[in-house]
């Protein structure tokens, strides 16, 4: 079989129209400039792992990737839609059905058993109960933490609480996962299960995942990684 020419190759990763881009993002608050000219590019399905220190910027890029913060300048492209400038109803139909997230310390809601919380995303896009409540328990049984559906978040330890967020964060089969320091209070073996189940169920899914660290062992997780410095990151192409 003879080689297929240029012409028909896979286009390079250049040539791809990237999932989510962000072009020269600028943001303050108040006198404390958090970005400046910050730029990002990510492919469907890839893992990016954002890094910094302490008050780089990271999550202020995060969260204005995800729709969360509006930035003073610049655009973030998300599947044709500008998320800078999309009307609220827009970014709230995004956060609720093409992005996942998980922070930090899980945010958990207390009141909740934790099969309701995973469940609880489903609930709001109108799924039944049983269904979601079905979808949910699937999800957990996966991720290890089937066996804490019936417990609330309080009476779960901290690795399960975080494997409970994770699959809150998973069970709308999201698009783009957004994991703020996801390891950041847990202990190294836990860190690295909640990290292994993410980041394996998202590639079997076909999800982004957009990883915010400073620790190297996370970032290890990752196809790549973008570094964010005083607000801002290496430039790419394509600004608009």
């Amino acid at each position: 079989m003879t080689r297929p020419t240029p012409s028909t190759d896979p286009a390079t990763p250049e040539q791809r129209t990237p999932l989510l881009a962000a072009y020269g993002l600028r943001k303050s608050f108040g006198l404390t400039q958090a970005l400046s000219t910050a730029s990002l590019s990510m492919e469907e399905g890839e893992i990016v792992a954002l890094m910094g220190p302490s008050g780089s910027g990271k999550s202020t890029f995060l969260h204005c990737l995800a729709g969360v913060v509006r930035p003073d300048a610049g655009r973030v492209d998300y599947a044709g839609t500008d998320l800078a400038r999309a009307p609220d109803a827009r970014l709230s139909a995004l956060r609720r059905t093409e992005f996942g997230f998980l922070f930090q310390f899980g945010q958990l809601v207390p009141e909740l058993s934790c099969l309701e919380n995973v469940a609880l995303p489903l609930r709001l896009n109108g799924r039944r109960r049983r269904t979601a409540e079905r979808e949910a328990a699937r999800l957990m049984e996966r991720l290890d933490v089937g066996d804490v559906a019936r417990k609330r978040p309080g009476e779960c330890s901290g690795g399960q609480g975080q494997r409970v967020a994770a699959a809150r964060a998973l069970v709308t089969r999201p698009r783009v996962i957004f994991a703020d320091e996801p390891t950041g209070s847990l202990d190294s073996l836990n860190g690295e299960k909640v990290l292994r189940l993410l980041t394996d169920t998202a590639r079997e899914s076909g999800a982004s995942v957009l990883l915010v660290t400073h620790e190297p062992r996370v970032a290890a997780y990752s196809d790549r990684e973008v570094v964010v410095r005083d607000g801002r990151t290496p430039e790419i192409g394509g600004g608009r």
